[in-house]
């Protein structure tokens, strides 16, 4: 039996945030949910700062610009 390969693509696509976790879906498919704690600079963001966020490196990190927080993905692959 043939089984295709799985195709990852590890560059996010999308990021939210609510008062405990930082979710980020990726361009496979897959969702990496971390907790806030981790990142006191957003933990401690309202919402309107947390949702102030733009992709860089062509989805392979995360800037906040408003609470000047950069996070990678490979860095949330490594300790998710």
């Amino acid at each position: 039996m043939a089984t295709s390969p799985i195709e990852l693509d590890a560059t996010a696509v999308t990021v939210t945030t609510d008062d405990s976790s930082l979710r980020v879906v990726l361009a496979d498919g897959r969702e990496l949910a971390v907790p806030l704690e981790w990142f006191p600079r957003l933990r401690d963001a309202t919402p309107e700062q947390r949702s102030n966020w733009r992709l860089i490196g062509r989805g392979q990190g995360i800037h906040w610009a408003d609470v000047d927080e950069d996070i990678s993905v490979a860095g949330l692959l490594r300790v998710s």
